[in-house]
């Protein structure tokens, strides 16, 4: 048999239908990307504002500074102190730290208005294997049959994507925990 070849208007045809379908997935997958970037960069803006526009710089530095003490829980994303307020923990400062659910911290809120956190007192940790999930806007990995959220700036420091596996850091004794820390991508 010999095969049959197309004419020009048929390879056209061909090609065309076959284009916007490909520029649709592009598209997609565009707008996904910039829908993450622009989560970070609003997580990353809140980040160094806190939620009431006040500059929050995170600090590993050993220097003293001036001001107001205020010891915390973590939450997973903000710091709940003694009096009921609700502090804003840099995401990036949570991320790399890797702090969870529990933890003790310190908050100095130095005169000059800068906000500047410590962990004073980590809980026990249990490290487990789950995959990057994502949906109503926010990333989770499941993991042993729960769901952890987890922090955006994790998901784009360490570049995983949905259906990653990766391995997180959960309080030990905190079976109600609804967020984990990023261990590392696997």
């Amino acid at each position: 048999m010999i095969p049959l070849l197309k004419t020009d208007k048929e390879l056209r045809e061909n090609i065309m239908s076959e284009l916007p379908e490909k520029q649709v997935k592009r598209l997609k997958a565009l707008i996904q990307e910039a829908e993450t970037n622009l989560a970070a960069a609003k997580e990353l803006l809140i980040s160094i504002l806190g939620d009431d526009d006040h500059i929050v710089t995170p600090s590993s530095s050993r220097e003293e500074v001036s001001g107001k003490v205020v010891e915390g829980v973590f939450d997973g994303q903000k710091m709940a102190g003694p009096d009921g307020k609700e502090y804003p923990v840099p995401a990036n400062y949570a991320s790399k730290s890797k702090l969870v659910e529990g933890d003790i911290l310190k908050l100095t809120i130095a005169d000059d208005g800068s906000f500047i956190y410590k962990q004073i007192g980590p809980v026990d940790r249990t490290q487990v294997i789950g995959t990057l999930q994502q949906h109503d806007g926010s990333y989770y990995v499941e993991a042993n049959g729960r769901e952890y959220r987890i922090l955006l700036a994790s998901v784009t420091y360490f570049r995983i994507n949905v259906g990653d596996q990766v391995t997180i850091i959960v309080p030990t004794d905190n079976q109600e925990a609804t967020w984990a820390a990023v261990e590392a991508a696997l």
